[in-house]
């Protein structure tokens, strides 16, 4: 099972990585080219809030059934997970900033629905969004992805 879960996991993360950043791309030119906010806009923003979350959930599962996870904290304790920097990137900081992510990239999907006019729809996404995508890159486990 826990093999399974890393492969959805793995690959569901390319999917968002490029939706992210293809809906924060239409976001800050939406704002900076004073376009007319459309359907095809508010699809990417909400592909974008979809994909995250899925990868959220299936994240959350996999932090439990991981070694690397829950285990490796019952297992080690916390301090040896916090001195360990791999053990710390993925018990502790990977899953804190893709929580981190969706809850702003959750924010600026709420916020921009608020919004009446184009410009402060674009605004809401491209700051939320952007703050989201940049977190994300933050704690990819790049290692894992390249190896």
């Amino acid at each position: 099972m826990y093999t399974t879960i890393q492969f959805i996991h793995s690959y569901w993360a390319y999917l968002v990585l490029f939706v992210l950043v293809i809906a924060t791309i239409n976001a800050i030119a939406g704002y900076t080219m004073n376009k007319e906010y459309g359907p095809k806009d508010f699809r990417l923003a909400l592909f974008g809030l979809i994909v995250t979350h899925i990868q959220l959930l299936i994240g959350l599962v996999l932090w439990f059934v991981s070694p690397l996870g829950l285990q490796n904290i019952t297992n080690n304790g916390m301090g040896e997970v916090m001195g360990n920097s791999t053990f710390r990137l993925f018990a502790v900081e990977h899953p804190l900033m893709m929580i981190l992510t969706v809850v702003f990239v959750t924010i600026g999907y709420s916020k921009h629905k608020k919004k009446l006019v184009s410009k402060p729809k674009f605004k809401m996404l491209m700051i939320f969004y952007l703050i989201g995508l940049l977190l994300l890159l933050s704690r990819i486990p790049w290692s894992a992805w390249f190896s």
